[in-house]
């Protein structure tokens, strides 16, 4: 069987091979055939017929029996961790990983003294506090999903304000600060 070529009907004539499963016709120059023609008349099939998946628009692909995917308990996709499980653990994560990132990167304008702290505020939740809750909606989020993005927040918070633990402000005072 030959598996070459792609589905060309336009002014098909005497240079044209006939595919042995959709009986479509196809030029000689289209379907990809470098020998004689007439050598592979009846084993030749179009492009079309060869990967059904373009051609009639089925979701399955039969990817062979030597074939051995991997199984993985997480997969990125677009940024945002799946899980196995369909919890929200690993996605948190991931978001919490790339705030504290951003926030690394602007850092010197979040604790710069010479910037009012509202537009620190304006900046942090413009760039860190949107990448952090980047998908969120799509997130089955539980209590512990929360108090870890609380928990980040607040550290970022408090370095921008420059306060410490021990300095006992209350979390909803330094956001108005913000």
């Amino acid at each position: 069987m030959v598996i070459i070529g792609a589905d060309c009907t336009r002014g098909v004539a005497s240079n044209s091979i006939q595919c042995a499963s959709c009986q479509k016709w196809v030029h000689k120059k289209c379907s990809g055939i470098k020998c004689n023609m007439y050598k592979v008349m009846r084993s030749f099939i179009c492009r079309g017929c060869s990967n059904p998946v373009i051609s009639t628009g089925h979701t399955s692909v039969d990817i062979g029996a030597s074939a051995n995917p991997e199984v993985v308990d997480t997969f990125c996709y677009l940024g945002d961790m799946l899980s196995v499980d369909g919890d929200a653990d690993a996605a948190v994560e991931a978001r919490i990983r790339t705030g504290w990132n951003k926030f690394r990167q602007l850092v010197p304008l979040l604790t710069n003294r010479d910037i009012s702290l509202i537009r620190t505020g304006r900046l942090y939740s413009s760039g860190v506090q949107r990448s952090m809750l980047h998908g969120s909606e799509t997130w089955p989020v539980r209590k512990e999903n929360e108090v870890a993005l609380q928990r980040a927040e607040m550290r970022m918070v408090k370095w921008m304000c420059d306060v410490k633990v021990q300095d006992k402000i209350q979390y909803k005072e330094l956001r108005e600060r913000l």
